[in-house]
């Protein structure tokens, strides 16, 4: 290898910048694309995750997960945290469009909305299963309320209780889609609100005509993040719950099927199909969401 000092200028810094990237490249496949491949691999065996040999059964994990109602219906579940998205969504929205103007305390408002984010996704699971806990905080403020008719046991009841979730889920993560929200809203020109203003527009014309056509390109992204995190909910069920009374999600279920019942074969093909339909869940919003020439 040639010494660094015998190289122009222009190979030094070549050399160096390829140095540098050198490291989070490795990383990323080491981390990322490497076990991606592995698990393409182990979903066409029966692997249990300890033994030395992986037997080739072809595709007969993906017949199970698709021929058992039981490995494949738990989607259903995930419906609940997708129609929350877009509640999550829509408030996150109407705070960033009032606190993007001149509102008294915004700041302090800004940090009480985004400071769930902040917090750990298993802290908050503890928070919320003492908040809907029979004797919890909920039921409490119900009755100090008078409205002690209404108290329910939240995570007890199954026809509640993935409503409950999904509200501790708009909870968590309203606060990142609010922060890109402002952010976007933030970039708009004051100038633009004016010459509005002259014209007679009100706060909704504004909202309507400048606001919301300045930043479809967010409201695209966050779309589809809102739907890949719906379809890959985990955390929250998994702490207050554990998929119990019929709160389990497709990814709760791999996790199970891997290191409780030790079929990491059959785990890994659920999680090349949970892979496969967020790609074309997001292929399939940008092809009914186009952009505009």
């Amino acid at each position: 290898m040639p010494k660094l000092s015998n190289l122009s200028y222009k190979n030094q810094r070549i050399l160096i910048i390829f140095l540098f990237s050198l490291v989070p490249v490795v990383l990323l496949l080491t981390f990322s694309y490497l076990p991606v491949l592995k698990m393409f691999q182990y979903s066409f065996t029966s692997w249990n995750g300890l033994s030395k040999n992986m037997e080739y059964i072809g595709f007969d994990n993906y017949k199970t997960i698709f021929t058992k109602p039981e490995y494949f219906a738990v989607f259903k579940v995930s419906l609940y945290y997708f129609f929350a998205t877009f509640v999550q969504m829509g408030l996150a929205l109407y705070f960033a469009t009032i606190l993007s103007f001149n509102v008294r305390m915004k700041n302090w408002f800004k940090g009480i909305l985004f400071f769930p984010t902040l917090l750990n996704g298993v802290a908050i699971g503890f928070i919320f299963l003492f908040f809907f806990k029979p004797e919890g905080t909920l039921n409490t403020i119900l009755d100090l309320l008078g409205l002690g008719a209404l108290q329910q046991k939240w995570l007890l009841n199954p026809q509640l209780i993935n409503i409950s979730l999904a509200f501790a889920s708009v909870w968590r993560y309203m606060g990142m889609n609010f922060i890109i929200f402002l952010g976007a809203i933030s970039s708009i020109g004051s100038d633009i609100y004016e010459a509005s203003e002259i014209d007679g527009a009100n706060r909704w014309h504004q909202f309507r005509h400048i606001i919301i056509p300045s930043i479809k390109r967010i409201l695209q992204l966050n779309l589809i993040l809102a739907v890949s995190g719906a379809i890959g909910v985990f955390e929250i069920p998994y702490v207050m719950t554990g998929g119990s009374n019929g709160s389990g999600t497709f990814v709760i279920q791999t996790v199970d099927v891997a290191f409780k019942y030790s079929k990491l074969g059959l785990a890994s093909a659920m999680a090349v199909v949970l892979l496969g339909i967020v790609v074309l869940v997001t292929i399939l919003q940008r092809i009914l969401i186009k952009e505009e020439k």
